[in-house]
């Protein structure tokens, strides 16, 4: 629970639980917010805050809250200002539009510096990066088995039948999940496909 100090229908400051504050001249303890009754808090000037639902940072870039005070029924409101992350790779192009490319070190003039190489600057969208997530996902539940596969592969030892069921169902399950994913337009439709 979070609390701020409204004055004149606006935001003085936010409260921090067991930290003493100052409301105009008047002091109050640490132990203020814990202790008081809703009344007392009113009578003070502090309000509680009601906060919002924060969106995933797996899929958004979130700002800072955003405060809105609610006189109606002396609260305030928090809400997150949230943009979705790009769902499609980018490729990265400069102020002009022109296409940049990934730097190595190499020389220019007999110095070293950061040269372009002939490979596209792509920033990574939600898409590519969950569907690396769910093939190692994969790989890794496949890695346990891996060992069977090589003996079988080596020395013709035969793999247990379970054992062949389960990594086909570790990959049917790892296909399906990439097609969800790729095929998602929205983050929406994207996080019901996780």
């Amino acid at each position: 629970m979070s609390f701020a100090v409204v004055q004149n229908g606006q935001i003085r400051q936010v409260l921090q639980m067991d930290i003493a504050f100052t409301v105009g001249d008047k002091q109050y303890s640490s132990a203020f917010l814990r202790n008081s009754t809703p009344e007392e808090k009113l009578e003070a000037g502090v309000w509680e805050i009601i906060e919002g639902t924060r969106p995933d940072d797996r899929f958004y870039w979130v700002s800072g809250a955003s405060y809105h005070v609610n006189e109606v029924n002396s609260t305030v409101e928090a809400s997150y200002p949230a943009t979705a992350k790009a769902l499609n790779d980018v490729e990265e192009v400069d102020e002009q539009g022109n296409p940049l490319f990934v730097k190595e070190l190499g020389e220019v003039d007999g110095e070293p510096a950061m040269v372009d190489t002939t490979e596209r600057l792509v920033t990574k969208g939600l898409k590519s990066n969950f569907i690396a997530q769910a093939k190692a996902a994969a790989g890794s539940a496949l890695a346990a088995t891996d060992w069977m596969v090589i003996r079988k592969m080596e020395r013709d030892v035969a793999i247990p039948a379970d054992v062949v069921a389960d990594r086909a169902q570790i990959v049917a399950d790892c296909t399906a999940k990439e097609a969800a994913i790729a095929a998602a337009t929205t983050v929406e439709e994207l996080i019901a496909a996780l």
